[in-house]
């Protein structure tokens, strides 16, 4: 098999795969280039991160592991537009995040990144269905259409006897799978997880993210997943280890 790297209309990578004489484009969603951040402390900076880079295809699954307060939350957090870094550069879908305004970023994380955290954040007043339309009606989406959608991804995550149920009336692991359905409302190209099965059983955890691999390979999602269980990163496209802040 040969790998040979072009680059598209926007300038992000490509990476082509020739494999018995055919050969297939995988889309390049999310490229980081030497990302470093501090953060101020009374004496001296902290470096948190010192030149990260990766790379993720859409449909991979890449797990990120590293010890506590290695820099996986501020890398994910980065990765998702939620926070600025101190330097380098971010690629979404081949587009140079640092070129656009406030409102640019914000609508680039509302439309082409879905998140799921390790507590699953949603809103105790509403029912499961109400808490996938949310975000697709915050983006300009019709009740109707929202309500169509999110009864199709509550059904995909095997939740559809729990339409009308709120999170008080759901069990840990059905709580998080509303929070992947509620992630993936806006077709999203990149999940980013952090630790979403670490508040789990051993079995809960399992089965939460094999739905969530089968939903991510469903959907064309690339997934990048912060966490500190081996047994699920054999299962994924990649593993990538962040120490003394750098992959």
């Amino acid at each position: 098999m040969n790998n040979l790297f072009k680059t598209n209309e926007t300038g992000s990578v490509m990476n082509e795969v020739s494999w018995g004489g055919s050969k297939t484009a995988e889309r390049t969603v999310l490229e980081l280039f030497d990302i470093v951040h501090s953060f101020a402390q009374a004496h001296e900076p902290l470096h948190v991160l010192k030149g990260c880079s990766l790379s993720l295809q859409a449909s991979e699954t890449v797990a990120l592991l590293g010890q506590s307060g290695s820099g996986k939350s501020t890398l994910l957090h980065i990765a998702g537009l939620l926070e600025t870094p101190s330097g380098g550069k971010i690629f979404i879908n081949g587009q140079d995040t640092g070129l656009l305004d406030d409102k640019g970023r914000t609508a680039l994380r509302r439309n082409k990144i879905g998140f799921v955290y390790q507590f699953h954040h949603l809103l105790p007043e509403f029912s499961a269905l109400e808490n996938v339309m949310m975000p697709q009606m915050i983006n300009g989406v019709k009740r109707k259409i929202a309500l169509e959608k999110a009864k199709s991804l509550l059904d995909s995550v095997q939740l559809s006897h729990r339409f009308n149920h709120r999170p008080s009336e759901l069990s840990g692991g059905e709580q998080q799978r509303v929070a992947i359905a509620r992630a993936l409302a806006n077709d999203p190209v990149i999940l980013i997880a952090d630790e979403p099965t670490g508040n789990l059983d051993p079995n809960t955890a399992e089965a939460v993210f094999n739905m969530l691999q089968e939903v991510v390979q469903k959907q064309k999602t690339a997934l990048l997943m912060a966490t500190h269980n081996l047994e699920l990163t054999r299962q994924m496209s990649k593993v990538l280890r962040i120490k003394d802040g750098v992959i």
